[in-house]
């Protein structure tokens, strides 16, 4: 018995682009992140890394539902000229750059920027002690690990389970952004 093994061709220049997006992606939220926490009180900084979370849990569940969702209700949308639903065909069309840029760009370095987030919010809340205290360190980046890791699994299994409406509301955000260019 043979088996068959399809040939799956990879595109360096994708691969080479998605790499420096991330790299500038990386840099330029590191750069904000550390410029505002450097001003910012305790309150304001938890709030930054509770955004910089939930960014990458929104963009994890975009991805898996973009990867998950199928064309024919969209195929359906377009012919009807609905709002949103040849956005939605472009971005089911090329899943695999949306997932990537989602999942691995967009959530990943929101990941790495929370860490690094959660690092200066323990360095800063030592300055107020005479010694160093590495259960601060460690309280923070296991709630953060905790917080992205449980809202993405909760977030896979909403994504999967919503495929259809997550993609198609975020067609539609993309097709009101485009009107208002």
């Amino acid at each position: 018995m043979q088996t068959h093994k399809s040939k799956i061709k990879t595109n360096y220049k994708w691969v080479i682009k998605i790499v420096l997006i991330s790299v500038i992606a990386s840099m330029f939220f590191t750069f904000a992140s550390s410029e505002i926490l450097g001003m910012a009180g305790n309150i304001v900084a938890f709030a930054i890394l509770l955004v910089f979370i939930c960014l990458g849990v929104l963009f994890d569940i975009i991805g898996v539902a973009v990867a998950a969702a199928q064309e024919a209700p969209f195929n359906s949308m377009a012919a009807h000229r609905g709002q949103g639903a040849a956005e939605c065909l472009k971005l089911l069309r090329n899943a695999d750059k949306v997932s990537s840029i989602c999942n691995d760009v967009v959530g990943d370095v929101s990941g790495i920027i929370s860490g690094a987030t959660a690092a200066l919010i323990a360095a800063k809340l030592m300055q107020g002690f005479s010694f160093e205290n590495l259960i601060f360190q460690l309280l923070i980046s296991g709630a953060v690990a905790g917080l992205t890791i449980g809202g993405k699994a909760v977030g896979k299994t909403v994504a999967f389970n919503n495929s259809t409406a997550i993609v198609h509301r975020v067609g539609k955000l993309i097709s009101i952004i485009r009107i208002t260019k």
